[in-house]
């Protein structure tokens, strides 16, 4: 399929490619090419894009470059014409807790900015898009929506777990033990024996974090064949997966399947669905109402609750259970979750996808195990759920008027009222924290963390996992603009919107005030009259940026609220 003639263009259209490789005024063009060991059978063939991440800065890219020869070597073998191309990466893990985590989110876009250029600018007709490390894979999943180009996705692949003691552990185990030593409940030594075990190897941190999340929702979404998320990145597995997208690569273009064609208001639901049942990332709530905004899908931050109301959670793993990726891997990946909720009809089955058919006809021809028949104790059933409604919470109230995203990890009490002790940024609370001042009952907010104050809207892993290692995971509260990990558990609300930055209650609250957390009522309230909180905020001034020059300053202009996605793109983007 290497000519004109052996490649069928699908509904006559002519490919965007040839406008660099076909007639005689083209030749400095195919010289170029061919300087690259392009030949006239890759002239005749659909140009396809593979924009990879690849990087030495995280285990979750390291291994990106041979995913994406996989990739490469499935798109020639099926008559394409592959273009390997980068982008950058941000590792969440490593830049957690200083100020380099301002530059996570802004990766997201600035992901998404690059493949769309390039994209656009060498007039490719197709993409597969290669993902990693947390905002690698709403950052490509975006670009495929913005270009709106025949795309199929490819996850990197997860890390498999490490081993501490005999039993599984994973980098979480790590930011809580720090909290553990703070506390003295743990030896440095062992600590540093955690640390030598914790990651053995490539691949995206295991848990349900957020790239298994991002990763678990492409299949839902239908940006992802069923079953390509949960290979390992080290297994030949994954590799067999990256060689099969390159081929349906080429058959996406032939058949001019574009995202615009399966992206419905359906497929997101179906996304929010698998979120809430496996207990994944609150980030996915962020991520997805900004691919919603470039895909043109009306959808609202309220939806994800209402979604969560009626789709129990059935998976228990990481960072509220013990079991990661791999486990979930082993008895037959995420279609097994997907299909548990299609049956309790908690799915929209007639949601397209990226193969052509429908997610219901590819989770019929796959024909996943039931729950009930495998022997995983992580794993229950609709009927018996671990917990009736899902992980995700919207809470409002006047504390966040736009929203907020709590995540439900554990035995979280559903109710939390106490005097707030407030801190201007992650670096102050995280030293309140570290000299061992937490107390049970306490509630703790961070502002002036949003994606405009930040700027970047930081995660702060470091603040909670100090305070789930110091025995406070369930009667601590904290309260933010900014984000939570993936891997973050108990009582951690984020993404309060209006944010402080912007003049949003959360920043017009002061020490002593008393707060009132109601995760059944789904309301964050501070205890003052709405005259108190007029009265503050004509006293309120706007603090300086953070940054005047500059990508971070630039972006800090860009960014949107948190509760549509902080999305930057001025087409979508809503104040």
């Amino acid at each position: 399929m290497s000519s004109d003639d052996e490649f069928d263009y699908g509904k006559d259209e002519q490919l965007r490619s040839r406008e660099v490789t076909e007639g005689p005024d083209k030749a400095p063009h195919r010289a170029m090419f061919r300087a690259m060991g392009f030949d006239d059978e890759d002239f005749g063939s659909p140009m396809i894009g593979v924009p990879n991440p690849a990087a030495d800065i995280t285990p979750c890219n390291v291994h990106l470059d041979d995913v994406a020869d996989a990739a490469l070597e499935g798109i020639d073998d099926s008559g394409g014409m592959p273009i390997e191309f980068g982008t950058i990466t941000i590792s969440d893990a490593i830049s957690m807790g200083t100020e380099g985590m301002k530059a996570s989110l802004i990766s997201r876009e600035l992901i998404a900015d690059s493949v769309e250029l390039v994209s656009f600018g060498e007039r490719m007709d197709g993409l597969v898009t290669i993902g990693g490390c947390d905002k690698n894979m709403p950052g490509m999943m975006m670009a495929s929506i913005r270009t709106d180009l025949p795309s199929v996705f490819l996850y990197g692949g997860s890390i498999m777990p490490g081993e501490h003691e005999g039993r599984e552990i994973t980098v979480q185990n790590l930011f809580e033990g720090v909290g553990a030593v703070a506390d003295g409940e743990m030896e440095s030594e062992e600590l540093d024996e955690m640390e030598r075990n914790a990651c053995p190897g490539a691949g995206s941190c295991g848990g349900m974090f957020t790239a298994n999340t991002m990763a678990s929702i492409s299949e839902a979404l239908g940006f992802a064949p069923l079953g390509s998320a949960s290979p390992p990145a080290e297994a030949e597995s994954r590799y067999d997966v990256a060689r099969e997208a390159g081929e349906l690569a080429v058959e996406v273009v032939e058949e001019q399947r574009k995202p615009s064609d399966f992206l419905s208001k359906e497929s997101f639901e179906n996304a929010i669905a698998l979120q809430v049942a496996v207990g994944g990332s609150t980030n996915a709530v962020l991520h997805l109402l900004a691919m919603a905004a470039e895909a043109g899908v009306d959808l609202s931050i309220e939806e994800f609750d209402e979604i969560s109301r009626r789709t129990p959670k059935i998976a228990n793993l990481q960072p509220g259970g013990s079991r990661v990726m791999h486990d979930l891997h082993e008895v037959g990946g995420v279609p097994v979750v997907l299909n548990a909720l299609y049956e309790a009809d908690l799915l929209h089955g007639d949601a397209l996808t990226v193969t052509g058919d429908t997610i219901g006809e590819e989770l019929e021809a796959l024909d996943p195990p039931a729950i009930e028949d495998l022997d995983a104790d992580f794993l229950y059933t609709v009927d018996e759920p671990k917990d009736e409604q899902g992980a995700i919470r919207i809470l409002t109230g006047n504390l966040a008027p736009g929203g907020s995203v709590l995540k439900v990890t554990g035995d979280d009490d559903l109710h939390h009222e106490g005097p707030v002790r407030v801190f201007e940024n992650e670096e102050n609370a995280m030293a309140y924290v570290q000299e061992g001042r937490v107390e049970s009952g306490d509630v703790i907010v961070i502002r002036n963390e949003g994606p405009q104050g930040g700027p970047g809207m930081r995660e702060m892993l470091g603040v909670t996992s100090a305070v789930a290692g110091q025995g406070h995971a369930e009667d601590v509260a904290l309260i933010t603009d900014g984000r939570f990990s993936g891997a973050t558990r108990g009582f951690s609300i984020g993404h309060v919107a209006p944010e402080a930055f912007a003049g949003g209650p959360i920043g017009l609250i002061e020490d002593g005030d008393v707060i009132t957390i109601d995760i059944e009522d789904r309301t964050l309230a501070v205890d003052l009259s709405e005259e108190e909180l007029e009265a503050r905020r004509e006293e309120w001034e706007q603090p300086d940026p953070n940054y005047e020059s500059g990508v971070l300053a630039k972006f800090g202009h860009a960014f949107g609220s948190a509760a549509n996605g902080a999305v930057t793109n001025p087409g979508v983007k809503e104040d």
